[in-house]
């Protein structure tokens, strides 16, 4: 059996550990009312057709043993961490851990014309959702080492292990050819809607590097490491433009409720307690608790009246 064909196989292959969790998948199913029942799970072939789990069903349960680390670093090197995260659980959690993560330390850059302010996040935003994307359906889950995201001061660069198949140049993938490493993953993905069709975001990303290591698998030469590296727009308009952006964090470092409140408040200035209840996927109860709480504490103000009531700032 060839390199290839050998890992070709690794979705399908039976998972050691059979007692698996499916919490964050089937929310993600839920949220886009696609079904997740027994039928959906061999259809898409968690569960192999004698009934056991495979190694996709491993990866989108919550005993996933496969983790991405995060850090932030000062400057344009690795000499000085800001802060570092590592996440783990199904790819479903790890997913929308990792892009709140990322979100709340893109900052926006502003500039003016004429009177008009005019804001920049430093990473669009579907730029990140891609690269991410990529990232979790692309990489080689026969390693067991973690995915690594770096935010520098100039860019972000995604990390995994994997690189490009066997037969592949780097040329080909940006020039549209579409080859899956996990085409099961994949169809999981597609199945959400999180990805258009296989292969489709790399296109997009505005630049790859690649890190070329010798394989002692039958003395072949690959690619097992793919970097995206997504780079800071503000920081580069501070280069070429004059006068340079303001640059401003949107919100102080964290992840609770709150400051994921603050965070929205930031970029789109009104919430409402529905909006909450999907932000945070809570009830109404909790999210009129928690918009009370935050009013108590004079970080936000109550508007409007009746059916249109929403929330804002408290303006200093």
């Amino acid at each position: 059996m060839s390199f290839q064909e050998e890992y070709d196989s690794f979705e399908d292959m039976r998972s050691i550990n059979q007692e698996l969790t499916f919490e964050a998948t089937k929310k993600e199913f839920d949220l886009r009312r696609v079904p997740f029942g027994p039928s959906q799970l061999k259809t898409l072939k968690l569960v192999s057709p004698d009934g056991l789990y495979t190694n996709l069903g491993l990866l989108l349960s919550e005993q996933c043993p496969y983790t991405i680390k995060a850090a932030i670093f000062q400057g344009t090197n690795q000499n000085i961490f800001k802060d570092r995260r590592e996440f783990s659980g199904s790819l479903m959690q790890q997913m929308n851990e990792v892009y709140d993560y990322i979100d709340l330390h893109n900052q926006i850059g502003s500039t003016f014309e004429k009177l008009r302010r005019i804001d920049t996040r430093d990473y669009p935003e579907v730029a990140v959702r891609e690269a991410l994307l990529n990232t979790l359906v692309h990489r080689d889950y026969s390693f067991s080492a973690s995915t690594l995201i770096s935010i520098f001061e100039d860019r972000l660069e995604f990390v995994s292990l994997g690189g490009l198949l066997p037969g592949l140049e780097l040329e080909d993938v940006t020039a549209g050819v579409s080859v899956c490493r996990n085409p099961n993953l994949a169809n999981v993905f597609y199945r959400l809607e999180l990805i258009e069709a296989y292969g489709t975001g790399m296109q997009k990303n505005l630049w790859m590097h690649t890190s070329v290591l010798r394989y002692s698998h039958n003395f072949e030469l690959l690619i097992i490491r793919l970097k995206i590296i997504l780079p800071n727009v503000n920081t580069m308009r501070e280069v070429t433009e004059k006068p340079q952006a303001i640059r401003e964090t949107v919100v102080p470092f964290g992840s609770s409720n709150e400051e994921k409140i603050m965070h929205h408040l930031a970029e789109k200035q009104v919430i409402t307690r529905k909006e909450t209840q999907e932000l945070l996927g809570v009830s109404q109860s909790t999210a009129g608790r928690i918009l009370k709480s935050m009013i108590d504490k004079g970080q936000i103000v109550q508007i409007g009246g009746s059916r249109n009531i929403r929330y804002e700032l408290v303006k200093k």
